[in-house]
């Protein structure tokens, strides 16, 4: 009889030798060392399915994970698309589910755990998340919920880990869960993360995210490893009646003379230099062929510099600062999200306005008190620079200013979903402060390239 086992992130059929297993029971490779085919865990389920539909005599000794109990706690009716989503998945229980940023994916998936009540994995991109989610899960569950890292090393029947984490230790307890949510599923497409969902057997598996495509084109893999793309609605679709409505605003500042001066100075080095290696810088290849040639010499090294200079002239610029002052009057009383794209910026902004920060140095007790402040409007404006982009639940935000950012479609969707949470009578806006005659506007245009825009 064949026996399929599990072995630290790989799968074990023995009793196969001198037979070749077929191609639909996955990618399966003859280890010499054992005497026994190996595969990638991640094909248990095929595996399984085409053993059984076959009749094919076998024990399966892979599997240990157990039932999820029956969640104590009660959701709210969950709304016609989160419905039709659940639906889409129903039908494989595998597969990525794309909706906006506070349309309710947690939800979703919690949705989905009570259905299918086997033990959970719930893989998230940071230790915030960690701390919201597994909060939530416990009063959803009515009991206690394990939690991997930040030192922490507790495998329950429902468990939240880092995908970090999951790198590092998925193979020592990927037989332990039928059930995996990828939340914020498009950080699986990096070549280091795709390993926490190849040594899971999950059969059933869940992708959540508010932007998948990634310029790169590896939003592909998640095909492979959580299933296709099941449902999805973009924040169009759902503004005004599941969203919030809102708009957005562009605001022009002036570089001083000073500042123009010195832009011009430094962007004509870094022009020049490019120019000289015949890089037209028209994408990421072409910045990649740029930082390589910079590093190979002191012109180079000067170019870069300077480049890093006429940024940072663009992105805090005296006149920014102005008008952000101007907005936090005009919207006084009201919960603010400042963005920016650099720390150094976003200590600037704490400085001068007396306002509360949090950056990825922010010790996690110290973010969960600014965070908690924030929502119950002790401290209504909160300054930030990449890391409340995505995930933490910032649900009373109805303002943001995006000081800086990147030229990135993703994160430019991520920091206008942090104030599309429903609230009743609210408005959302979202201001773009750019620096007038600078490449930022530019980058500003790039990211703009998406729904909310059209």
């Amino acid at each position: 009889m064949l026996t399929v086992s599990y072995d630290r992130g790989s799968l074990i059929l023995s009793g196969a030798e001198g037979h070749a297993p077929p191609p639909e029971a996955g990618a399966w490779v003859w280890d010499a060392r054992i005497g026994a085919f190996r595969a990638l865990a991640l094909y248990y389920r095929p595996a399984i399915t085409f053993l059984t539909r076959a009749g094919i005599p076998h024990e399966d000794l892979a599997r240990a994970y157990a039932d999820l109990p029956a969640p104590q706690g009660k959701l709210p009716r969950p709304y016609p698309y989160q419905e039709q989503a659940l639906a889409a998945w129903r039908k494989g229980k595998r597969g990525v589910v794309e909706l906006p940023t506070g349309a309710g994916k947690t939800r979703l998936a919690l949705m989905a755990m009570a259905e299918t009540r086997r033990a959970t994995l719930v893989l998230v991109p940071t230790l915030d998340l960690v701390a919201q989610w597994a909060d939530l899960a416990r009063d959803f569950l009515g009991g206690p919920v394990g939690s991997i890292g930040g030192g922490s090393f507790e495998v329950g029947v429902l468990t939240i880990s880092t995908y970090a984490s999951a790198v590092r230790h998925g193979a020592e307890f990927g037989n332990r869960f039928g059930l995996v949510i990828f939340d914020e599923c498009h950080h699986l497409c990096g070549e280091a993360y795709a390993q926490c969902a190849e040594v899971l057997i999950a059969p059933y598996r869940l992708g959540l995210t508010a932007t998948l495509e990634r310029p790169d084109g590896r939003h592909a893999l998640l095909d492979s490893l959580i299933g296709p793309v099941v449902f999805r609605k973009a924040i169009g679709e759902l503004a005004g009646r599941y969203l919030s409505g809102y708009e957005t605003r562009v605001l022009l500042a002036e570089l001083t003379p000073a500042e123009r001066q010195a832009y011009r100075a430094a962007r004509r080095v870094f022009l020049a230099f490019a120019a000289e290696q015949g890089i037209a810088l028209a994408g990421a290849a072409d910045w990649q062929r740029f930082i390589y040639a910079a590093s190979r010499g002191p012109r180079g090294r000067e170019a870069l510099a300077a480049y890093r200079t006429q940024k940072q002239l663009a992105f805090a610029a005296e006149g920014k600062f102005a008008l952000l002052a101007g907005l936090l009057r005009r919207h006084r009383g009201e919960r603010v999200l400042i963005f920016t794209n650099d720390n150094r910026t976003a200590y600037e902004i704490s400085r001068r306005f007396l306002v509360p920060l949090i950056t990825h140095q922010t010790p996690l007790p110290e973010r969960r008190e600014v965070l908690a402040r924030f929502r119950d409007a002790r401290w209504p404006i909160l300054a930030t620079s990449k890391v409340l982009n995505e995930g933490v639940d910032v649900p009373a935000a109805s303002v943001a200013v995006i000081v800086s950012g990147s030229a990135s479609v993703r994160e430019h969707v991520q920091r206008l979903g942090r104030i599309l949470r429903k609230d009743p009578g609210k408005q959302a806006v979202l201001y773009e402060l750019l620096t007038r005659d600078t490449a930022e506007q530019g980058t500003s245009g790039r990211r703009r390239q998406h729904d909310a825009y059209r």
